[in-house]
């Protein structure tokens, strides 16, 4: 069983946060060219590219990017560009192919990114371009089931970028994890507005009342802390009553008995005794995990039954839910509006939860605009519903800045880290 590492709380800077921050298209130009290029993204799952040649395409910002498994099994990325005209290569989110035709002069590009056909290569005054153009790579590396690139050619590697993040990450073993529902929403709202409510759990109450009587929303309870680079974490007590209701009587209602009953735990069993019910459930977790495939042998016991929640730098909030599915936010910058993103809400079931429902394979990603359809994920939908109202907000000249409470440190925390690599102390 492992034990949970300190992660330490470097000193907060407490740089303004403004409005201007999330409507300007100055301060955004300034976001891409001197964070987003630097850092490593979470970008595809490996998992879902089994065969050579079978690839998936994520963008982020003006970019797009081909990441593609290679003859060797290993996974490569390159940006998705000719290097004859510029025309984009692939246009499809996913797919496999035998080689990567560009669809505006047919050039033929190999998995490996090498030139392997052009027409008339003999009309070319600087000799046969398949002699020397090459797709142009960006740094990539697997870890956790995910492919993660980095646009800098001289970044550290991702366990050195990931620090604390990776060890905790790792002892899950998701990398046989299978996708279930997501979505990818087109929304009017600066990416770092729902990146800065994953950051918090303050407006659990009043966006998500639906949890108040099975998950410990009071700050007295959960912990929060980040680390030395740049990413946060937050634990979130669950499958118990709220001890924050002070005054109302404890009970166990239908919901968290429904996260009783899948390990064979009755409500009525907890009549006068209704705070063991977290204790009682990584009891018989521990005991019958093994039984249905689960893989609880690295994690230490509040991993069994808590909300861990990681906000990996600087747009990616993952979630570990009793150590049974990933919820897995993604907030991915527009081309070139400021008021503009794509929000990504992707789920992930662990060995044992696809064992027990029956999934084998992953489920179809949806893209829609926001307020044409829901995701059909309450608590993400309630996100984003509050998220376009802030937008608004913050775009108003009466809005002066924020005021947050203790428990929002990670919000702050999150915007120190942004002004370091925006001002270059950061490397």
């Amino acid at each position: 069983m492992a034990v949970a590492k300190p992660w330490g709380c470097p000193p907060l800077q407490n740089v303004p946060i403004l409005g201007e921050q999330y409507t300007s298209r100055e301060f955004f130009d300034h976001e891409w060219s001197s964070m987003w290029t630097k850092v490593w993204l979470l970008m595809g799952r490996s998992s879902e590219m089994q065969d050579p040649g079978s690839y998936q395409v994520e963008e982020v910002g003006p970019e797009s990017f081909i990441m593609i498994r290679q003859a060797d099994s290993s996974i490569r990325a390159f940006y998705n560009v000719c290097q004859h005209r510029g025309s984009r290569l692939i246009f499809n989110k996913e797919g496999t192919t035998d080689k990567i035709v560009c669809p505006y002069h047919g050039w033929e590009w190999a998995s490996d990114g090498s030139l392997e056909y052009v027409q008339d290569p003999e009309d070319f005054k600087e000799g046969n371009p398949c002699d020397d153009l090459t797709l142009v790579e960006v740094n990539c590396e697997v870890f956790a089931g995910f492919i993660w690139i980095n646009m800098n050619p001289e970044c550290m590697s991702l366990r050195e970028y990931l620090g604390p993040v990776w060890e905790e990450f790792e002892a899950y073993e998701s990398e046989d994890w299978i996708r279930g529902p997501s979505s990818t929403v087109d929304v009017n709202c600066n990416w770092k507005v729902p990146q800065d409510n994953s950051c918090e759990s303050y407006h659990l109450p009043a966006v998500h009342p639906q949890g108040l009587k099975w998950i410990e929303h009071s700050y007295k309870y959960c912990q929060f802390s980040w680390c030395e680079e740049g990413h946060n974490r937050m634990s979130i007590p669950m499958v118990t009553p709220s001890r924050s209701l002070e005054g109302e009587e404890l009970e166990v209602d239908q919901q968290l008995e429904e996260m009783l009953e899948p390990w064979g735990l009755k409500a009525e069993e907890f009549k006068g005794r209704e705070l063991e019910t977290r204790q009682s459930v990584q009891s018989v977790k521990r005991e019958l995990g093994g039984k249905y495939g689960y893989q609880f042998d690295q994690l230490f016991d509040d991993q069994l039954t808590d909300a861990y929640h990681y906000n990996i730098f600087p747009n990616v909030t993952i979630s570990f839910a009793g150590a049974e599915y990933i919820g897995l936010q993604r907030m991915r910058p527009h081309r070139r509006d400021p008021e503009r993103h794509y929000y990504d809400n992707f789920m992930y079931l662990s060995r044992g939860a696809t064992t027990r429902l029956g999934i084998t394979e992953p489920e179809e990603r949806r893209f829609f605009k926001y307020g044409t359809e829901l995701m059909n994920r309450q608590i993400a939908d309630q996100d984003l519903a509050i998220s376009t109202g802030q937008q608004l907000g913050l775009a108003s000249r009466g809005y002066r800045g924020v005021r947050l409470a203790g428990q929002e440190g990670r919000v702050q925390r999150f915007h120190d880290v942004l002004e370091e690599y925006l001002d270059g102390s950061r490397s």
